[in-house]
């Protein structure tokens, strides 16, 4: 999942544990002693999130779908389309707030490097907002792909992604579902 359903999961949480959910995919490692417990703690839960997302039946369903060449890649590509359909799902004064409170923290500390450049345009150009259309979203996967190496498999996923989004939308659905009763978190140490 991307920035926009991590803060989902993760906004009943400190700020702290919000912000360490926002820049999980920037740390490398798993020494976080740099980090302040609640930070830490987010840093984690993001990545458990991963891994239980990345294992269900609705998300290797979707990617079964993808084209066979571009099919590796269509995990990223589905991880940005889920923001697009929480944007829907979650509409209203709640995420408003929401994504404002992440708008907040992202300026308030830099991210690590490896997100560094991209943080602020991302708060500059409303990406968690703008999520909400599907050509903004389709041209963001498109965009991810251009930071990789060799061809861009994401931009070439695109169509797919356009054809089957009624089939992605009900993947959603059950995953959303299932994924906020298992994964909502305070970050409280169990």
């Amino acid at each position: 999942m991307n920035f926009l359903a991590h803060a989902w999961l993760a906004q009943p949480g400190d700020d702290g544990f919000l912000y360490g959910n926002l820049i999980a995919d920037g740390v490398k490692g798993s020494d976080l002693s740099a980090w302040s417990p609640s930070v830490a703690r987010g840093i984690r839960h993001h990545r458990r999130v991963d891994a239980w997302v990345d294992q269900h039946p609705s998300v290797t369903t979707a990617k079964q779908r993808a084209p066979k060449l571009q099919r590796r890649y269509a995990g990223i590509a589905l991880d940005i389309v889920w923001d697009h359909f929480i944007s829907h799902q979650q509409a209203g004064a709640d995420q408003h707030q929401l994504i404002e409170r992440c708008y907040r923290l992202l300026s308030a500390q830099p991210a690590p490097q490896r997100l560094a450049t991209m943080m602020p345009v991302m708060i500059e150009h409303d990406w968690l907002r703008r999520y909400a259309d599907f050509d903004f979203t389709c041209r963001a996967v498109a965009g991810l792909g251009q930071r990789l190496s060799g061809p861009n498999r994401l931009a070439e996923l695109v169509p797919w992604l356009r054809e089957d989004y009624t089939a992605l939308k009900a993947d959603f659905s059950v995953l959303w579902s299932e994924c906020s009763a298992t994964l909502t978190s305070d970050g409280s140490a169990r």
